[in-house]
């Protein structure tokens, strides 16, 4: 059975994976390293990478995640990389988040207050149905915020313009985030938010099989 190497979003952890129906294929999943100081996304995914001990491994990102794997598809052409609410390149972020890197609140609130903002911007992320919104609530309790804000900076100063063609994307109509109009996605999900391998694991899981398998 093939491995394929999951990275989940922004201060996420496995548990966005746990509704996805991955029998079709050996999980691992990828554990955050400490990132160094003011270290690109792009230097960030190539050292994670590098702890991915196959050769042109599958991986599957998840908004943060699919940016970093989108790094890693262009370290490694032969890598296949499958990514889930994210973008592919800074053409894809709306404007109000490439402008919001010259107004960097995040930088100077305490990361108590950061994280309680967190908590009041939660519908952003997905329908927060029972099962889901107690994930949601309990990986924002046990976010590291540090990571947050390195993580924050590190994407609004990602400048990437280069798409490799070793990427398969899947994005959610109904994404607050980062907005379908935005991306240039291979397959669409109707009505799906940001947080979609929580809110359609059935239909997430399904064309993962597809491309993988």
């Amino acid at each position: 059975m093939k491995k394929v190497y999951f990275i989940s979003g922004l201060g996420a952890d496995k548990r966005v994976f746990s509704f996805l129906d991955l029998s079709f294929c050996e999980p691992v999943f990828i554990e955050w390293i400490t990132p160094l100081k003011n270290e690109s996304l792009e230097s960030y995914a190539r050292r994670l990478l590098d702890t991915i001990p196959e050769k042109h491994p599958v991986v599957v990102g998840v908004s943060f995640g699919g940016m970093l794997a989108t790094e890693m598809a262009k370290a490694d052409p032969e890598l296949k990389a499958v990514i889930i609410a994210s973008n592919k390149s800074a053409k894809e972020f709306p404007g109000y988040l490439r402008a919001s890197k010259y107004f960097p609140v995040y930088r100077w609130l305490p990361n108590n207050m950061l994280k309680k903002s967190a908590y009041a911007f939660k519908w952003v992320l997905g329908k927060n149905e029972k099962a889901q919104k107690r994930i949601i609530l309990d990986i924002i309790r046990e976010t590291d915020m540090g990571f947050v804000k390195w993580a924050i900076n590190a994407i609004l100063y990602w400048n990437n313009t280069e798409i490799p063609e070793n990427i398969t994307h899947i994005h959610g109509t109904g994404d607050k985030l980062l907005p379908y109009k935005f991306v240039k996605a291979d397959y669409t999900i109707p009505n799906g938010r940001h947080v979609l391998p929580l809110d359609h694991p059935i239909e997430i899981s399904q064309i993962l099989k597809s491309v993988i398998t």
